[in-house]
């Protein structure tokens, strides 16, 4: 509290309306009922919070006096709006750090296919199917959330994770990040996690060359 001092009512003439504080240095300013911001009248031994000035004859007078209490409170809660301000931007900064690791993890998916096909150790379908279920995956997201809060058909979860089990989960990764949808879920996260791990997995087999005709077959006549 800047240029604020605290005190004590000592003393209140209410039918003449001024009494004294004693302050902290135990020194009696005279203050006015004019100068009292609560909405009564002061109280003999209650504190208050008031500011040094002086009347037009140069003598020292409390002005602007207000309860204690109540300054306290005010204080109390612009603490708090700040606390939560700065919580606020915190969680934003970690936010906008996950986007760009997650941004960064799908980004050097996609470069490592695309490397691996460059040097023919992996069809260029692949990329294009992966590519293609990303997007796809990431639109059904976008479609489930806007469905969520408008109170439409929702997209099973059961869809949501085939789709990424099958290639497209950097497209549910960027949605969970980017729409923060199924973010917070953690049954969801886990399934989320072994569809990855599955995915993983097919793609490894692919590479240790099982398969990886068929498969390439397969997506040629879908593609």
């Amino acid at each position: 509290m800047v240029n604020k001092q605290q005190g004590t009512v000592k003393k209140w003439q209410d039918d003449k309306g001024f009494g004294f504080i004693e302050t902290e240095a135990g020194d009696s300013i005279f203050f006015h009922v004019s100068e009292f911001r609560a909405q009564r009248r002061p109280e003999v031994g209650e504190q208050v919070v008031f500011t040094m000035g002086r009347d037009n004859q140069g003598r020292l007078r409390a002005t602007e006096v207000q309860e204690l209490h109540f300054v306290q409170q005010k204080m109390a809660q612009k603490n708090q709006q700040i606390r939560q301000r700065n919580q606020k931007r915190s969680h934003q900064a970690d936010f906008e750090a996950r986007q760009k690791k997650r941004s960064f993890l799908g980004l050097a998916f996609y470069g490592v296919l695309i490397l691996l096909a460059a040097t023919d150790k992996l069809s260029w379908l692949v990329v294009g199917w992966y590519a293609a279920l990303g997007l796809i995956t990431y639109i059904m997201y976008a479609k489930d959330k806007a469905a969520a809060q408008s109170g439409d058909w929702r997209t099973p979860e059961f869809t949501l994770h085939v789709l990424s089990a099958l290639g497209g989960w950097v497209g549910a990764l960027l949605a969970q990040t980017y729409l923060r949808h199924k973010s917070q879920k953690p049954e969801f996260r886990v399934t989320y996690y072994l569809t990855v791990v599955v995915n993983m997995a097919g793609l490894l087999f692919l590479l240790a060359g099982g398969g990886l005709e068929t498969v390439t077959d397969v997506l040629s006549e879908l593609l």
